[in-house]
């Protein structure tokens, strides 16, 4: 029996990891992300009892999109049941710090990104009836301080996600929004904005949160400490 098919952008680390791991035990993972190495890692240990198919790409690049959907094509992976939009990218300081090359950088990634991902496999999941899984972060509920480009960001791909909700309701599909705070990723290694991460959830214990809810519940709100 063919197993379902979700398909997870950003999966080599954090929060998209944990979610393909737990996926893996239910669905045949796609693995999206930029780095090829950390997604072959991930799918050499998701195939000793499961099934993943890595795939490098850059969800900002239309071309590097609709490449990736020429090779699920190929690979006989289409339609997906699940497609879950996690790929992000975060920059952090006052307003007058920030640079436009970090404002696009943030858009392309956390906006338009989702957008394409959405826009190209909308076709195959009116066939599969199934969910997109949106995550969005706490940033898309309320300002923060030093982080206006993160929230513009957040805010502008929620306002898409309520409204693809709508329109593809009549189609069946469902589109989750989950809405967690800060993590204790990788994310915040490169930057001084939190200085104790290790007091947020863990990545995995986010996913199992996400994953036994997101049947049940279309907006899910995680807040970073328990």
């Amino acid at each position: 029996m063919k197993l379902p098919i979700a398909l997870i952008t950003g999966a080599g680390t954090g929060l998209g990891k944990e979610l393909a791991r737990l996926l893996s035990k239910t669905h045949h993972v796609v693995l999206v992300g930029r780095r090829d190495a950390e997604l072959m890692e991930l799918a050499e240990e998701i195939n000793l009892s499961g099934s993943a198919t890595p795939l490098t790409c850059d969800i900002s690049q239309q071309d590097q999109v609709t490449s990736l959907e020429k090779q699920l094509l190929n690979l006989s992976l289409l339609p997906v049941d699940i497609v879950v939009n996690n790929a992000g990218v975060g920059h952090f300081g006052s307003l007058e710090t920030n640079n436009i090359e970090e404002w696009n950088q943030m858009f392309q990634t956390n906006v338009y990104g989702p957008m394409l991902i959405t826009k190209t496999f909308l076709p195959y999941m009116k066939e599969s009836k199934g969910k997109f899984i949106n995550i969005l972060s706490t940033a898309a509920l309320r300002g923060k301080v030093n982080e206006s480009g993160y929230v513009a960001s957040k805010f502008a791909f929620r306002g898409f996600s309520e409204s693809i909700a709508k329109e593809v309701e009549p189609h069946g599909i469902r589109v989750i929004r989950a809405y967690m705070g800060g993590m204790n990723t990788p994310f915040w290694e490169s930057s001084s904005h939190v200085e104790n991460a290790a007091a947020f959830r863990t990545p995995s214990e986010v996913a199992e949160i996400i994953i036994s809810r997101m049947d049940s519940e279309d907006e899910i709100v995680i807040e970073s400490r328990k």
